[in-house]
């Protein structure tokens, strides 16, 4: 059994066709169909249901590729490994974020990338929270930046880092925002531009105003934070962000920041990664690093404050 027979199973499992995972391989098309069939004479198993196009993968096909990705996650965690010792860490960090944590990543990768130079990061930055644990689990990602809300499976750990919490972002000419808060009754009776419903910063959104006894009917909707501030500059629409976004953003000229109540509640976030032993060493670098940082004190800075470098 060769990794590279490994590495094109687990391609044909993730691409589903047979010409885009010899594609994602640099391989040919028969060069990976033959690699896979001499692996289902060596397990004695079928893997791949097979007709005139690909059909999908056997039961104990969609079995072996768990045990081909762990297989394979371990050969590059010890690689990584080995050259830790010899040179100091080096190689690609993934990180995948859920939209509303990803303006606090910078503050996890800027003292990542200090430490160890040799490092590149990637940043996905559109998750779902159920995403970010499946690509985990498949070592398709190293870490991920989270809502922490529930208990994790034991396959899994987490580091806390902040507290969630929301602000009604509008023009400061808004009656609302010349007070100190602004209930979830009354966002709802805005013009709203929210993110949209497959989000799940969204569904957070709609809980909190479902507690509140309403709920928002926003007229725009999108998959962009920064379209949101792009609206409510426009001065007709307000909007609801998380309020890690401030740090990036800070407030703009000529809006306001109102901070949300009735309820007041906040959703934890945290980086989660693998719980094995040794693990990646990625991951485990990266878990050093927020347990050193004070990520929810930085959020609390605006640009322009002193204090922010």
């Amino acid at each position: 059994m060769l990794f590279r027979q490994l590495e094109y199973l687990v391609a044909l499992s993730r691409e589903r066709h047979f010409a885009r995972a010899a594609q994602a391989c640099y391989v040919s098309q028969p060069a990976l169909s033959e690699a896979i069939r001499k692996l289902e004479e060596e397990l004695d198993v079928p893997l791949v249901r097979r007709g005139r196009k690909f059909e999908g993968l056997t039961p104990e096909g969609e079995r072996i590729v768990v045990w081909a990705q762990r297989v394979l996650a371990d050969r590059d965690a010890l690689k990584d490994e080995a050259g830790a010792l010899r040179s100091g860490l080096s190689g690609r960090m993934r990180i995948g974020c859920v939209p509303t944590a990803s303006g606090a990543a910078s503050l996890l990768t800027d003292p990542f990338c200090a430490a160890h130079p040799l490092t590149t990061v990637e940043v996905i930055a559109d998750m779902q929270s159920v995403d970010i644990l499946r690509q985990l689990q498949n070592f398709e990602i190293d870490a991920g930046l989270t809502y922490v809300r529930e208990t994790l499976p034991e396959q899994f750990q987490s580091v806390p880092l902040y507290e969630e919490r929301y602000v009604l972002l509008l023009s400061a000419a808004d009656g609302p925002a010349r007070r100190a808060t602004a209930t979830w009754a009354e966002a709802s009776r805005l013009p709203l531009c929210l993110l949209n419903p497959s989000m799940q910063g969204r569904r957070v959104l709609d809980e909190q105003f479902a507690e509140a006894g309403t709920q928002a009917s926003p007229r725009v909707e999108t998959d962009s934070v920064a379209a949101l501030f792009a609206h409510v500059r426009t001065g007709r629409w307000a909007s609801i962000v998380a309020h890690a976004w401030l740090h990036v953003f800070g407030v703009p000229h000529g809006m306001r920041a109102v901070p949300l109540v009735e309820p007041a509640r906040t959703v934890p976030v945290g980086l989660v990664v693998m719980a094995r032993e040794p693990g990646s060493v990625m991951a485990r670098a990266l878990t050093d690093i927020a347990r050193r940082t004070e990520v929810a004190g930085a959020l609390e800075r605006l640009p322009g404050d002193p204090l922010v470098s």
